[in-house]
């Protein structure tokens, strides 16, 4: 394994904020944070071959590893509840402009596998379905992004669908 310079993690922060900021997220402003964030990303894609949550032990087979790549599919619900994602690399945008304080957030990986096992799902979809209803976003996640990546409408424009 090599080492991880300055260099990639600046690289991949800038790529990451623009990214979350043309989709209606935010990174941590605390920039030092988030470039360690940043460069836990890096040493996880060298380990794994892929951006396993820094703050999550995975498994390194990606396919039990899906649900915490990065960004992993309990963030939403995370910024939604939290104003932050499980590692704080991604907050709400009222975390984000210091008018909310951050807690600790409670592990949801476990909760959501015990929900499958013990919850008969509708059809053979994995997640419900959200559309937006304002340019027809349509994306399967527990619950609907914040901000609409592509029309910037807000949550409470999603309709589920499924």
């Amino acid at each position: 394994m090599t080492e991880i310079t300055d260099a990639e993690v600046e690289k991949l922060y800038s790529k990451l904020k623009k990214e979350a900021e043309e989709s209606g997220y935010f990174l941590n402003p605390d920039i030092e944070f988030t470039k360690g964030l940043v460069r836990s990303l890096l040493i996880n894609e060298q380990r794994y071959g892929y951006w396993a949550c820094p703050c999550r032990l995975a498994a390194g087979i990606k396919e039990k590893d899906l649900d915490i790549i990065c960004p992993c599919d309990y963030r939403d619900a995370d910024l939604n509840e939290f104003g932050t994602c499980y590692c704080a690399l991604y907050v709400s945008e009222e975390v984000a402009k210091g008018k909310k304080q951050v807690s600790s957030i409670p592990e949801r990986r476990n909760q959501k596998k015990l929900v499958e096992q013990n919850t008969p799902l509708l059809g053979n979809l994995k997640y419900p379905v959200w559309r937006c209803k304002v340019c027809g976003y349509l994306c399967a996640r527990d619950q609907p992004p914040l901000v609409c990546p592509i029309c910037k409408a807000k949550q409470e424009r999603f309709e589920r669908m499924i």
